[in-house]
């Protein structure tokens, strides 16, 4: 008979997406709503090798659901990968008496997760959390929206300039693996062109583009990067376009870290509200080693195993709509 869950422990690990402090307000409160002592493990893996716990109370995350970042700070753990320093995390909680664990992160967040479960028979219940959107089991992961609408935002300004000075803009966006924020970045700013990691888009392809809009008279482009594309960065990319074309004045523009800031807009804190209630509820109905995900608008629960080691595709049809749009 396992052992009924009376003390919880909450942690954000990995990179930091915007929504993290909504989840973890909503973990906290649907905690004491049922009457379960919570307590935060601060700096994630590392934090909780080095005993960083503390008792959470409703006040702790009164006011954060608007803020960026996470209260419960984030760090990447060589530590924890380790036998022995897993072995550390397992006293931490012992000296706690914790019961089972909420992670919120992206797929090393639950790779983690998955394997000191596995060790040492604590329950534990993720809720994605990553801008990059690229999590199997869920439609959307905590920060994304709030990624692509700062990218946005960013575009639509540097438009502006481009406009004014019959320039070719390079912006790139994050997204080592996906584009998921590219592709959307791309359409939601009506980018000439989108280049990402899973559609072999070649130079040659887009400097014909490119001649084709000049023929037009398009008096300016912007070209959405995903880092990890294929052919390099926005940088590398314009450098290679340039020495083949020198129609338009080239520039480069690297959104970087802004997109992993900011206030999260109203999708990501209600997405990160559903999925934090959740991940408690579905603790106390005995869900373990899964992620709480959002399906079709509906919460799911996707085996850790699955969500890791399953590819969540880009959609072929947006894929498609970019570039008929983008003509």
């Amino acid at each position: 008979m396992e052992k009924p869950i009376k003390r919880i422990a909450v942690y954000t690990s990995g990179g930091d997406a915007p929504g993290m402090n909504a989840a973890l307000r909503a973990v906290v409160r649907t905690a004491y709503y049922h009457d379960l002592h919570v307590y935060g493990i601060f700096r994630g893996y590392e934090g909780l090798i080095d005993g960083e716990l503390r008792r959470l109370e409703r006040a702790d995350v009164g006011n954060i659901i608007h803020r960026g970042g996470t209260i419960l700070k984030t760090a990447r753990s060589q530590r924890f990968r380790e036998a022995e320093g897993r072995k550390q995390a397992y006293e931490s909680l012992l000296a706690f008496d914790i019961d089972a664990c909420i992670g919120i992160g992206g797929d090393g967040t639950f790779t983690g997760a998955k394997v000191f479960s596995e060790e040492h028979h604590i329950p534990f219940i993720g809720i994605p959390g990553t801008i990059d959107n690229d999590l199997y089991g869920t439609d959307y992961t905590i920060g994304f929206d709030t990624a692509i609408n700062t990218a946005i935002e960013a575009v639509d300004k540097i438009r502006d300039t481009a406009d004014s000075h019959n320039r070719l803009f390079f912006v790139e966006v994050m997204g080592r693996h996906s584009g998921y924020i590219a592709l959307n970045t791309g359409i939601g700013s009506g980018a000439g062109s989108v280049m990402i990691p899973e559609v072999d888009n070649s130079i040659e392809a887009l400097i014909d583009k490119l001649k084709k809009g000049a023929k037009r008279k398009k008096l300016f482009s912007v070209v959405i990067v995903a880092e990890g594309n294929k052919y390099g960065g926005a940088t590398e990319i314009a450098q290679k376009v340039k020495e083949q074309f020198n129609y338009y004045d080239t520039k480069v523009t690297i959104i970087g870290h802004l997109q992993r800031g900011g206030s999260p807009t109203c999708f990501d804190r209600v997405l990160a509200s559903r999925l934090g209630f959740a991940a408690v509820e579905g603790l106390l109905r005995g869900e373990k080693n899964v992620m709480a995900g959002l399906v079709n608008n509906e919460v799911a629960f996707t085996p850790f195993g699955e969500t890791i080691s399953k590819d969540k595709p880009i959609k072929s049809d947006l894929v498609r709509m970019a570039e008929i749009l983008a003509m």
